[in-house]
């Protein structure tokens, strides 16, 4: 079977393409090695055998050969980070909205077309997420996102329209599009342009939307994305911890490994297409255990200060229901947080140390409104 990985060289295509190598399958990955997450010198180690094609996901419409007589495509390929994505707008439409675009205009081209295309989505396309109220506890609420008033007086809890305080439920995969960044608008947008296409080009389409994925070969250069990789670099080298909010805030953190399971056997099972599956612990964490559990995993001790700071488009909770994906695939995540945690800092511990840019990251994002 042949296998094209759009946006492979980062950590979840490498991870998926050292497992699909193993099944025997001829792997290639596309990458453009941009500079916020692989360096100005990128370094990578790609499995032996795999094919390697540094290139542009936005080139592929001009480029049908790479996608040529492919069996499945992951597209992988996307600008992550919502902060980010409210000030550099256009940039993130560009990669993610067009990028896709330009992938489902090479498929077109092709005379031997993929006959499957894995879409990385991601739970950002939920907004706050579902929620409930305890007067009415079967009927699931999306609050709207969150004002900057609100946040300004510390008041962390969505509330629905009547102001009361609701309580945060699994996300189910009905519960619809509530994007509250421009990096979860273009996220729902790869769905949707992939879903318009899927039939009239002939391939069958399975859409994943991943929860925080974290583990070995994550980035630890990327300032406005990856929690743990942000939090472990400034804790190797003795620098403090700073937690917005009040620290109560919540994810849904899952092992690359759990992910890349699913990635593969989404393949071999007969789905319809357009199936949209959550992959996730399918439990929430809070960043203050979060913190915890990492500097127990990592021995480090440094400070840990709870800031009260904020980011406009953060949400306040947020975890999967995956009964979807456990029907169809079978799927049950296999590394606890803990043990995942673990894995991740044995693998940074031996990685190069690099500069923290948190505090530049956060004060471009003052300048421009969007963090308090």
């Amino acid at each position: 079977m042949r296998v094209l990985i759009t946006g492979g060289f980062g950590f979840i295509g490498i991870t998926l393409a050292k497992v699909l190598v193993e099944l025997d399958y001829e792997v290639t990955l596309l990458d453009s090695l941009t500079v916020q997450v692989h360096g100005e010198i990128p370094a990578f180690e790609a499995p032996a055998g795999v094919k390697c094609v540094r290139m542009d996901v936005r080139e592929l419409a001009d480029r049908p050969e790479v996608l040529e007589g492919m069996d499945v495509v992951y597209h992988l390929a996307a600008e992550t980070g919502t902060a980010q994505s409210m000030y550099r707008v256009v940039h993130y439409v560009d990669v993610n909205e067009v990028g896709t675009a330009a992938l489902i205009e090479g498929i077109g081209k092709c005379v031997r077309r993929p006959k499957h295309v894995v879409l990385a989505s991601s739970r950002s396309v939920y907004g706050e997420g579902a929620y409930v109220h305890e007067s009415s506890p079967g009927i699931l609420v999306v609050p709207q996102s969150r004002t900057k008033e609100q946040l300004v007086a510390g008041e962390w809890e969505p509330v629905d329209g009547q102001g009361r305080v609701l309580t945060c439920v699994p996300t189910p995969e009905n519960l619809g599009f509530f994007p509250g960044s421009i990096y979860a608008a273009s996220k729902a947008a790869q769905e949707l342009l992939l879903q318009a296409a899927s039939t009239a080009l002939g391939f069958r389409l399975s859409i994943f939307r991943f929860q925080n994925v974290y583990g070995e070969g994550q980035s630890l250069q990327n300032p406005y994305t990856g929690i743990i990789s942000i939090f472990f670099n400034r804790a190797a080298q003795g620098i403090e911890i700073p937690i917005y909010e009040d620290g109560r805030e919540s994810r849904d953190f899952v092992h690359v490994s759990d992910i890349v399971w699913g990635l593969v056997n989404v393949v071999k099972a007969d789905l319809p297409s357009a199936t949209v599956m959550n992959l996730g612990a399918g439990q929430p964490t809070s960043v203050l255990s979060l913190v915890d559990d990492l500097l127990a995993a990592t021995g480090c001790n440094v400070p840990v200060r709870v800031t009260g700071q904020f980011r406009l488009g953060d949400i306040r909770h947020c975890y999967a229901d995956t009964t979807r994906a456990k029907t169809l695939l079978g799927y049950s995540p296999q590394v606890s947080l803990r043990e995942g945690l673990r894995r991740f800092a044995a693998w940074a511990s031996s990685q190069p140390r690099h500069d923290d840019k948190l505090e530049k990251a956060t004060e471009e994002l003052r300048k421009k409104g969007l963090a308090v």
